[in-house]
């Protein structure tokens, strides 16, 4: 056996690497060893391997392409993967005949891929067993395990087991131009305020639990997080309607036990009752159907002395014959008292429910409430502790433009 050069260096560096294959680098010894003119039993020996084994190998790299002894000097320093060393490797084999043919595979596919009550089975999805089952039902295969269904779904990526949501999202041509005047009310928020112009963000958040442990908590220890207890009594629920004040990031609301049009209109009046030197309001809010109500037209309509004769009748004609028509007025921005709406299923860019994320995180999601009494107690109690610490305008960059910008607090 004669090497060249390179060949040499890279049966040598593949002895050396850890992630070789045992059996790969027991051949590339082989051929180091014959190099040197060993005998066969010897290098069986030394590679403690058989005499034949020793001899097929020795046989099948004789019959390569030797690498010139020209060739470049700077490729022997490359650690040469298992595949440019086709010789060393095992040669094909034909297996096991398929089990399956090519039409039963698609067919279990095809029926994986369609719904279960198709085929009068009263599930929502499949499962390995049952569509085992199905396909011997069908005649599709004369029998077949879970195990292969599973390496059949594997094989193709279908995981019939698992489901995600998307949205159906309605067209809004007016969602770009809603984005922008979002985005600039915020930006400007404290210019604005500074005129006397104050802009809100205003919500409510439903069905917050009053949750009581039946048992205390088990305080903290050196590698040991505190220890709450799992079982809880139910007090009831309460909603929590409130306003942040986007210039300068303090939040006023209250506890109602329902969240209804005459609550959300006491919120806006509490609002406007609480600033009495301010020049205009601006509040940006989601399309529920309270927030676009009868009672806030006729609000805003007595604010801007606008006579209620011309407000139509709710359901029949004028300003307050639909929802979008009374949308349509309380966005006036001739209005004292104005509502900008965010675009539909863009709820996450009014910035009361970043609030209400730390209200989660720091109050509600490890509280403990032992009555409606106590839920309301503590989160009434949050809103003026995060008034005095923690109050600051939120830095919004979000510009309209996806991966441009995000809402952060």
């Amino acid at each position: 056996m004669i090497l060249s050069t390179q060949e040499k260096a890279q049966l040598e560096t593949l002895t050396r690497r850890h992630m070789a294959p045992r059996c790969v680098v027991q051949r590339a010894r082989i051929i180091l060893l014959a190099a040197q003119n060993m005998t066969i039993p010897a290098i069986a020996a030394t590679v403690q391997t058989c005499s034949n084994t020793v001899r097929k190998w020795i046989k099948r790299y004789a019959q390569r392409n030797p690498i010139p002894e020209n060739s470049d000097p700077q490729l022997a320093d490359v650690e040469p993967p298992v595949s440019k060393l086709p010789l060393l490797a095992d040669a094909p084999r034909s297996g096991r005949p398929d089990t399956f043919t090519v039409e039963q595979i698609c067919n279990v596919i095809a029926i994986a891929c369609e719904k279960p009550e198709d085929y009068g089975r009263p599930i929502t999805h499949w499962t390995a067993r049952e569509l085992r089952d199905e396909a011997i039902r069908q005649a599709v295969v004369p029998s077949i395990s879970v195990r292969q269904v599973n390496r059949l779904l594997s094989a193709t990526d279908l995981q019939p087991h698992r489901s995600r949501y998307w949205l159906n999202a309605k067209p809004d041509p007016q969602k770009d131009q809603k984005i922008r005047t979002v985005c600039a009310l915020y930006q400007q928020a404290q210019a604005a305020a500074a005129r006397g112009e104050l802009t809100f963000s205003l919500d409510e958040m439903t069905g917050i639990q009053a949750l009581a442990r039946i048992a205390p908590d088990h305080p903290m220890q050196p590698g040991q997080p505190v220890r709450r207890e799992f079982e809880y009594e139910r007090h009831g629920t309460l909603s929590l309607l409130a306003g942040l004040e986007v210039a300068g990031g303090k939040v006023q609301g209250f506890c109602r036990p329902t969240r209804n049009e005459a609550d959300f209109l006491e919120l806006v009046d509490t609002l406007v009752q609480a600033h009495p030197h301010a020049l205009r309001f601006t509040f940006v809010l989601d399309n529920l159907n309270t927030h676009q109500s009868e009672s806030l037209v006729r609000y805003v309509a007595r604010d801007a002395a606008i006579a209620e004769s011309l407000l139509g009748v709710k359901g029949k004609e004028g300003i307050l014959q639909t929802q979008e028509s009374r949308a349509s007025f309380l966005n006036d921005p001739t209005h004292r008292i104005r509502f900008c709406y965010t675009p539909k299923h863009a709820s996450w860019m009014n910035q009361i429910e970043i609030w209400f994320g730390i209200l989660v995180r720091k109050v509600i999601r490890r509280g403990n409430f032992a009555s409606l009494a106590d839920l309301q107690q503590k989160l009434e109690a949050f809103v003026d502790y995060f008034n005095r610490t923690m109050a600051k305008p939120f830095k919004w960059t979000y510009q309209g433009k996806p991966l441009q910008g995000i809402a952060s607090g």
